[in-house]
């Protein structure tokens, strides 16, 4: 399917078969609410992006990059909606340039984004004036969508659903080539985006150290007995590989107990799921010395460092949701930062889905070790699970 995800060669109608797919909603909620305020809110992110970067002409380093995010974004939604309503997307983008006593009903299956575009000028540094107007009238069209379905105007009449839709199309093309940007990219870039986030098919990459000899892999099965012990107030959590002590005890090094000191399941996690996690590589010996700047770089203090980073911040956000405690899925935000956290590392390759797997599970056994005050934490890499005991 990835390969399928060309900007050169992606159709209206492939696009709208796989972004289709990608749509969790669509099984219990087919009406139009959940996509109109996807697409009011993605056409008002664009226009946030904007303001950023006329705030922030030099500082705003990532307008770019996160423009042509929302354009996909908008794309998705705009699809979501035209699905709903049983119309097909390349016949909203066949009479895009037409006036309405113009149009044609059928539409070709080979129609690409690339055809909708006359030209892509120059990616554009920051936002012209012209760029601006196109926004806030993309805005507008978007607006009287919605405004005709809070009156009741859209229900059994697919033709003025068609009309609005092939008017936000025309401006959100007409924008992406005032601010030099490709829609066919946009909506490539939003299907990569969206498999990896949700894929039909999970498979788990192979592990990092897999082409590593034997004493330089993780154990493909260990464990680790978390043991706290000491006084309210002063409580530390020993973990325990093999009958002993490894690494140094660990408090919460916070002025208010939080319970950080079981968090050693979050680096469990990394390891069973990602195949990752440099502090425990450090602590069990298993440092990948045979390739020098395997050692230094992939297994070394920064990315030591990037791994508590990526643990201590996470568990910040997580504070927030009782500990992810019933929370099926992780909102992508969350997940975009930490890929940001490591980026130029090993495990950036790692898609979301399978990130969101090992926070989760992670914070599953927290919960337990939390619950019990310690246990025993097992991860199994050749299964990519993670699981919990008490001591006794």
């Amino acid at each position: 399917m990835m390969s399928e995800f060309s900007a050169g060669t992606l159709t209206l109608d492939g696009y709208q078969k796989a972004a289709h797919k990608t749509d969790k909603l669509f099984k219990t909620d087919r009406g139009l609410s959940f996509p109109l305020l996807g697409l009011f809110g993605e056409a008002g992110s664009i226009l946030s992006e904007v303001k950023k970067k006329q705030r922030d002409k030099t500082a705003y380093i990532g307008y770019q990059k996160t423009v042509i995010e929302e354009f996909g974004d908008t794309l998705w939604y705009l699809n979501a909606i035209a699905c709903r309503s049983n119309i097909s997307l390349a016949y909203v983008g066949h009479n895009i340039d037409r006036p309405v006593e113009d149009w044609q009903f059928s539409a070709p299956e080979d129609l690409k984004f690339i055809d909708l575009q006359k030209s892509v000028a120059a990616r554009a540094s920051e936002p012209s004036s012209q760029f601006e107007r196109r926004l806030l009238k993309l805005a507008s069209e978007v607006g009287l969508l919605v405004v005709d379905f809070q009156a009741g105007r859209l229900e059994d009449n697919q033709a003025s659903i068609v009309g609005r839709l092939v008017a936000i199309l025309r401006n959100l093309r007409d924008a992406a080539e005032e601010a030099g940007l490709s829609l066919a990219d946009a909506a490539a870039e939003n299907l990569r985006k969206s498999y990896e986030r949700w894929p039909q098919q999970k498979r788990y990459p192979p592990l990092l150290d897999a082409d590593f000899p034997e004493h330089e892999q993780f154990p493909r099965k260990f464990s680790l007995t978390l043991v706290e012990n000491g006084e309210p107030g002063k409580r530390q959590v020993t973990p325990f590989y093999d009958g002993s002590p490894l690494g140094d005890r660990l408090t919460d090094n916070r002025m208010e107990d939080d319970d950080y000191r079981f968090h050693d399941a979050f680096h469990m996690a990394f390891a069973a799921k990602l195949g990752w996690s440099p502090n425990l590589r450090r602590l069990l010996k298993r440092k990948r010395k045979s390739v020098p700047k395997i050692d230094e770089v992939e297994d070394g203090a920064r990315a030591v460092l990037i791994e508590e980073g990526v643990s201590t911040w996470v568990f910040n956000h997580a504070q927030r949701l009782n500990l992810f405690e019933g929370v099926p899925a992780l909102d992508y935000g969350l997940l975009k930062t930490v890929r940001e956290f490591v980026e130029g590392y090993e495990v950036a390759s790692m898609p979301l889905w399978l990130w969101e797997e090992a926070i989760l599970s992670g914070y599953e056994v927290f919960r337990e070790l939390q619950a019990n005050r310690g246990g025993v934490v097992t991860a199994d890499l050749e299964n990519r699970t993670l699981g919990y005991s008490t001591n006794s």
